[in-house]
């Protein structure tokens, strides 16, 4: 007897389907199973697919997909449906993939056809599928599944996830990852009995007879339902792991592009028959869970080798300069390799102070980030060879401008430029020599807490033109005092201009415990948590309840230095009233730098009780200073302090110059443009005078604090408490 009649005298039929053509044979049993007339006939693909439920159909493409990718058989139950979408009957198939000799990726799929024994004649189309319950769970907890490993950052997180995982009706009980390093195989992550080391199977070689090890061989998966079916196949095996309290086990590839990167393991404590749906669930995980550990093993490596290059290019340890206390954060961006431009430095200079450097280059990319560190090389070249603050930046800004020459026969290329602060310290006299190349200015933080920002004379930042001249600023930093040098990242990060930006660190800065050196600290944690609220105002939940939209702040990269000059005492607390003073010179080529004088003198009296007296300060001072530019041929130095408790202070302005002609009472017209200075003091100060010096004169005024109804305070004590 012919087996056609054989399945035909048992209600079974023989189908075929080609994937390179897409025709679908029928033998005369599987046409009349599937509403055709019981002849055999062979029919596009479209056709076929018109004798089945829609829902079915694509169920069975994808155990088809997941027969020829484990070379096991395929099994689904579909439903007939006649034109109108009537179901006629129910089928059972069952499938084989064959490959084809003539294509590579071609196959047969040979399958036989059995009618269900319990019709549902009648039922409509419409009506639920068939398993349609278990379906909905099973995509339902794919998405969540697929959702969790997708937002996975690390290995350690998708492995978190994947223990997690509850199974629609079958959940194993202990799951483990195998990794493939060369020859060896290795548990990456274990969860379950037995999640230590002492696994015989926790590190083997390839050729091993282990399940895991064969899945990674061959790339297929491997299902063992019963401990029998592990006993005869891995004999070894069993009698070395001993898995006796589980009854089921699925060992399925990890396979990223077309390459096995290693073995997930799911064992289960009940047993599992591993029907099609229940491999279809697992090999869909397994799929997952591989791109998900792929992924997250590029995304360390990333991390890591961005964190190895901004490590390479920043200083080693934590500095050490005798009399400061130095602190430094560098924040990159949060995107990409998060590796920037931005960068600081101490280097320790011939004649045994210190620079102190921080810097810029244009872009947050790898560019910017090579430049930036063959930037800091010739900058501490320079300064290494002893050159001023001024020259190093000319030498570096000149070096820059060399990057950007044309690269290659077609002349395109990519110009950066940097801007840059560098600065000479001289702890022991205070004296910081400040050149700037486009860069913002650096703030103090005197020694009761306000915040001043220094203004420092400056050039264009580094690479727009290869000659420039950088003028250098002198300032003293006194004992006590912290001084912050930072990239634009800190300023400007979160929709905020420099004026909001300075604001939001100066509220961070004055609201810092103040330096308490008789405390038994060096203060250096102090600092630490200075420079960690500092970032935290920008990348924290502060960072929102202010200028710019409620997003993400990593919008630019972030470098700070905060050095304080370090006291025997320096208190801040009941009974004691520190000193507040500024220092600054006025050059006579530099007449626009008294704007920036009357803004730190305002800025130093921004607690001042009366606001007129604020005024009538910085009217004297821009008298003061003026007198010195237009009559004499030298510098206006300026020293301005603040002594006293709060309420009962006293300002004292000095401005020197080097000319030891005295001023002189003068009686001018109403026309006159000149010649009202003293009479201002007269009517505005305190208390005001002139005191001759060796070289050239001091003009000096003071004011006491008063309240804003005019009430003055007695002048304080000479020593300011």
């Amino acid at each position: 007897m012919r087996t056609e009649d054989l399945l035909a005298a048992i209600a079974t039929g023989l189908w075929r389907w080609d994937s390179v053509s897409g025709a679908v044979s029928y033998d005369a049993e599987a046409a009349r199973l599937v509403g055709l007339p019981a002849e055999a006939v062979t029919l596009p693909v479209a056709a076929a697919r018109a004798c089945f439920h829609p829902v079915d159909w694509l169920e069975i493409k994808g155990m088809v997909q997941l027969a020829v990718a484990e070379g096991t058989l395929a099994e689904a139950r579909l439903r007939v449906v006649d034109e109108k979408g009537t179901v006629l009957r129910t089928v059972r198939t069952r499938s084989r993939p064959i490959a084809r000799g003539d294509s590579e990726d071609g196959h047969y799929l040979l399958g036989i056809l059995q009618e269900v024994p319990e019709p549902l004649p009648g039922t409509s189309a419409a009506g639920p599928p068939i398993t349609g319950d278990w379906r909905r769970n099973r995509e339902a907890f794919l998405l969540d599944a697929g959702r969790a490993l997708a937002e996975a950052m690390s290995t350690a997180e998708v492995l978190r996830v994947a223990a997690g995982l509850s199974m629609p009706g079958f959940s194993p009980e202990g799951l483990a990852v195998f990794g493939l390093r060369g020859e060896r195989i290795s548990v990456i992550g274990h969860h379950g009995p037995r999640a230590g080391t002492d696994h015989p199977f926790h590190d083997m070689a390839l050729d091993t007879d282990y399940p895991a090890a064969e899945v990674i061989r061959t790339g297929r998966a491997v299902y063992l339902p019963t401990p029998d079916d592990y006993r005869g196949r891995f004999p070894t095996a069993w009698s070395l792991g001993r898995p006796r309290k589980r009854r089921s086990w699925a060992f399925l590839p990890l396979i990223v592009a077309g390459r096995t990167i290693g073995a997930w393991m799911a064992g289960f404590a009940h047993p599992v028959s591993f029907s099609p749906d229940e491999r279809s669930v697992l090999t869909t995980i397994a799929r997952m869970l591989a791109q998900a550990l792929s992924r997250a093993a590029l995304q360390e490596t990333e991390r890591e080798l961005s964190d190895g290059l901004q490590r390479s290019m920043l200083p080693a340890g934590k500095p050490d300069i005798p009399g400061l206390t130095v602190a430094a954060r560098y924040v990159p961006t949060g995107g990409g390799l998060q590796v920037g431009g931005d960068w600081y430095d101490v280097i320790g200079l011939p004649s045994g102070r210190t620079a102190l450097v921080i810097g810029d280059v244009q872009g947050h990319d790898v560019r910017a980030a090579g430049i930036m560190g063959q930037l800091r090389i010739a900058v501490r070249a320079y300064a290494s060879e002893g050159h001023h603050p001024d020259a190093v930046l000319s030498r570096a800004s000149r070096f820059l401008a060399g990057l950007a020459e044309p690269d290659g026969p077609d002349g395109r290329y990519d110009p950066r430029f940097a801007t840059c602060l560098y600065m000479e310290v001289d702890p022991v006299a205070g004296t910081l020599d400040i050149a700037r190349a486009g860069h913002p200015d650096p703030a103090v933080r005197l020694a009761d807490g306000t915040m001043m920002i220094r203004p420092t004379a400056g050039g264009l930042p580094l690479g727009i033109v290869p000659d420039t001249d950088y003028p250098t600023t002198r300032v003293v930093l006194e004992p006590g005092e912290t001084l912050l040098m930072c990239t634009d990242g800190l300023i400007e990060t979160g929709g905020h201009d420099l004026e909001t930006g300075w604001a939001r660190i100066r509220e961070v800065f004055e609201r810092a415990t103040p330096y308490d050196r008789a405390g038994g600290s060096d203060g250096s944690d102090d600092l630490e948590a200075l420079a960690e609220s500092l970032v935290q105002a920008v990348h924290g939940p502060p960072s929102h309840h202010s200028t710019g939209p409620l997003a993400d702040r990593r919008e630019d990269d972030i470098a700070l230095l905060l050095i304080r000059r370090d006291a025997e005492v320096c208190l801040v607390g009941p009974g004691t009233a520190p000193v507040r003073r500024t220092a600054v010179t006025v050059a006579q080529a530099e007449p626009e730098r008294i704007a920036g004088v009357r803004r730190q003198l305002r800025e130093m009296l921004h607690d001042w009780a009366d606001p007129d007296q604020v005024e009538s300060a910085v009217l004297m001072l821009s008298e003061m200073v003026t007198n010195v530019l237009v009559h004499t041929d030298g510098d206006a130095l300026l020293v301005a302090e603040v002594s006293g408790v709060r309420g009962a202070r006293r300002l004292r302005l000095d401005v020197a110059d080097s000319s030891d002609e005295l001023p002189h009472r003068r009686r001018p017209g109403e026309l006159a443009s000149s010649g009202r200075g003293l009479l201002l003091m007269e009517m505005l100060a305190d208390n005001w005078g002139v005191d001759p010096r060796g070289e050239g004169k001091c003009i000096w005024y003071e004011l006491y604090e008063a309240s804003p109804d005019g009430a003055a305070s007695p002048p304080p004590p000479p020593d300011g408490r």
